[in-house]
């Protein structure tokens, strides 16, 4: 489903003529110099966020806004293409490898200031990983024109692109090329040895002695440094090979030497001879889905070859689902046993420092030494508004009732997502929102199908395929996929682990492979969702929209029914067993009620706080707050008429005052509804009342009331959570 966005929303200061990218870059947009930022030791920039963050559009508009001053390239690290153009030769090639000789094919298009790259060195790694080829067909043996026809895929990388019937070149010019000729030569009229090792001899001398001593001296350098080669290139170079025939750990350490040979070689792009005078900025290499295996390789390699002293001027961002950037940079340890990474928030135009620390005393540096996370910004309040407005069908008077309305359901159920909000911004186009309806209403509102797309949707359904589906955790099992949505679906209403495991065991029962409550939770912290302390989906717009989905699961709203009734017994359980704790929860009891009042036990939970209160006024405010925080089923919202005393309840005034505060608190409590100075001076009214009741403890209700009426008046949540905190700074 297309969507209309501006692609820089959230982005100028990041991409205009001053800002971060100009600088790490060494050039702006407009072509002019800027004084790069940090160098000759670079950081791994890693763009961090969950999914509908704006990861791959940032990496797109860097792409498409600087290309054409300085040589910057984009690749899909979670592309299934490399995968499959490996797949003839698993022997001889490799995701990895594809992916390498991609970034290589464009850069040696480049045709910008200093003109096109060449590749020996990565083609040499190439040629000699490519005697490893194996025969197509089980009864036909590899000629040596398999292994020269392999070579010549990479024929291009090593030589200049002609221009004007021109052919360019250096002191590579043919001999690389005539690589796969003499191979050819010398085992011509012959099947290949069993063995590739002496073919990859035969390849090697041929090109040693034809090169000049330069080119011995450049490969040297670089292959020399391999493990195990003593400096020794040839050596080198057929360790590369054996390992990359390896499989495994071996052949990753093949593929992450490749990527340094390719570092290197844009490197002497911009220090051999007059390359100084030609070239301008540094060069661009931007990995999305920085997450993926691929990604995840790829920057391991740089960053561990930077810590080992290596340097080039080569700029490498990719993106990181994880707000810490990734496991893999703590090698083992937790976040907290590291020194954190550095942290760029991308507000008020400041440009960040980085310097690498000096290596420990007792061993290497981390990885995170390396990286400088670069936290994707939310958008705030004002740009919410704006794109909001930008997409009305009927525009409306900035203070209508209508547009209010709106503006706050989408801020407060986007959480300031770049994503979420076009999304939302675009189905409430045309869409009519009552003053008092409920956020998720929203959610029901459509987006226009396309002929690509098929009938219109549900802006629920198109944001929980884009967020969920589409972007699944890494390390999720495929026995798993069917069902990841419809599990976050009933963890809408948990808590905590616990409260998640019941519903798991539920809800996986007859499967053979099974998810725990942990391991869900690893894999929302992988894909980038926060955490909260009080909910299992610690994203507030995420668990409102899945909320919705389990609410439409069964006519009348079964399934969530269902859910609460399940996790009520399970806690009517536990209540006797005389455990204090409730996980989220003050105490079990509290947790029962949660669930028991929003599945039809609102009587049975008034009757509980009217007789507690007494003698206990904070402890029992404490716990009013925690079982009132919890969504209200669809459909028709009486808690606004109930809160007021518009429906009349029989009992006692103690009675009746605790039902009509409960229904205020809930009011205030869901977040999906505006509160405002109505609802704060029903709560202080209420409270107020109370204290002057005959009972132990009422007179300090007083000071609650007037805590309690300044939160609501001012749309802040009574009890704060990390989501209810991250809903506060949008709105």
């Amino acid at each position: 489903m297309r969507e209309s966005v501006s692609d820089d929303l959230g982005f100028k200061k990041l991409l205009d003529e001053g800002g971060f990218f100009a600088h790490l870059l060494g050039r702006s947009p407009s072509g002019s110099g800027r004084d790069p930022l940090y160098g000759p030791d670079l950081p791994v920039v890693l763009l961090t966020g969950g999914p509908g963050m704006g990861k791959g559009r940032l990496l797109r508009v860097v792409r498409d806004r600087f290309a054409p001053k300085v040589p910057v390239i984009l690749l899909d690290c979670a592309s299934p293409v490399y995968a499959r153009r490996a797949e003839p030769q698993p022997g001889a090639r490799s995701a990895t490898t594809e992916a390498l000789v991609e970034a290589a094919r464009r850069l040696r298009t480049w045709q910008g200031t200093g003109g096109p790259f060449v590749f020996p060195r990565l083609f040499t790694g190439l040629a000699v990983i490519a005697t490893g080829i194996a025969s197509t067909t089980p009864d036909t043996p590899v000629t040596p024109a398999d292994v020269a026809a392999e070579i010549e895929r990479y024929e291009e990388l090593p030589q200049r692109p002609r221009f004007g019937g021109l052919a360019t070149g250096e002191f590579w010019k043919g001999v690389l090329l005539g690589a796969g000729r003499n191979l050819l030569a010398t085992f011509a009229g012959q099947l290949l040895p069993p063995y590739a090792d002496a073919v990859a001899n035969a390849l090697l001398d041929a090109v040693f002695a034809n090169l000049a001593p330069q080119g011995r001296a450049e490969l040297a350098r670089t292959y020399g440094a391999y493990p195990g080669a003593a400096g020794n290139p040839h050596h080198g170079l057929l360790n590369l090979a054996a390992d990359f025939q390896a499989r495994g750990e071996e052949r990753k350490l093949a593929e992450s030497f490749l990527f340094r040979a390719l570092r290197e070689d844009l490197e002497a792009g911009y220090t051999g001879a007059s390359a100084w005078l030609r070239r301008v900025g540094r060069p661009g290499l931007l990995l999305d889905h920085g997450e993926s295996p691929l990604g995840e390789q790829l920057l391991r390699a740089v960053l561990d070859d930077r810590r080992g002293g290596q340097r080039d001027r080569v700029v490498i961002v990719g993106t990181a689902r994880r707000a810490d950037g990734g496991a893999f940079l703590y090698e083992g340890l937790s976040p907290q046993e590291v020194a954190a990474p550095a942290v760029f928030r991308p507000v008020g135009g400041v440009l960040p420092e980085w310097s690498r620390s000096p290596d420990p005393e007792d061993g290497r540096a981390p990885l995170t030494d390396g990286v400088l996370l670069l936290r994707m910004p939310l958008l705030t309040g004002d740009q919410i508004d704006k794109e909001t407005a930008r997409r009305q069908r009927r525009p409306e008077p900035e203070g209508s009732a209508n547009r209010r309305r709106i503006d706050a359901a989408v801020v407060r159920l986007s959480g300031g997502r770049p994503h979420t909000v076009t999304r939302l911004a675009a189905a409430a186009a045309s869409f009519r929102m009552p003053a008092d309806a409920n956020d998720r209403d929203i959610l029901d509102a459509t987006l226009p199908g396309t002929g690509d797309d098929g009938p219109d949707r549900t802006v629920t359904d198109v944001l929980l395929r884009e967020l969920i589906l589409d972007q699944l955790p890494v390390k999720l099992g495929t026995e798993h996929h069917d069902q990841w949505l419809d599990l976050l679906t009933h963890l809408s209403v948990a808590h905590d682990e616990e409260c998640a495991d019941v519903l798991l065991r539920h809800h996986q029962a007859g499967r053979v492979h099974r998810l725990t409550a942990h391991e869900i939770s690893q894999l929302l912290t992988d894909t980038g969702w926060p955490g909260c302390e009080r909910h299992f989906i610690g994203d507030f717009g995420l668990r409102q929209q899945l909320v919705h989905r389990l609410y439409g699961l069964r006519p009348d709203g079964a399934a969530w029914y269902a859910d609460h009734h399940l996790l009520r017994d399970h806690y009517t359980g536990r209540v006797g067993e005389g455990t204090p704790g409730g996980g989220a929860f003050r105490s079990v009891l509290a947790h029962r009620m949660n669930h028991h009042l929003v599945s039809g036990g609102v009587d049975d939970v008034v009757r509980h706080l009217a007789a507690t209160l007494p003698g206990r006024p904070r402890e029992w405010c404490e716990e009013l707050l925690e079982i009132a925080q919890a969504p209200y089923p669809s459909g028709a919202d009486t808690r606004r008429d109930r809160a007021t005393g518009r429906v009349t309840v029989d009992g006692p005034a103690l009675r009746r005052t605790v039902y009509q505060l409960l229904h205020a608190v809930w009011l205030c409590e869901e977040r999906t509804r505006p509160t405002g100075k109505e609802t704060a001076g029903t709560l202080s009214q209420l409270l107020k009342l109370l204290s002057t009741m005959e009972f132990d403890g009422a007179g300090q209700l007083g000071k609650t009331a007037t805590y309690w009426s300044r939160l609501a008046e001012n749309e802040r949540p009574l009890l704060r959570c990390a989501c209810t905190d991250q809903l506060g700074q949008r709105s």
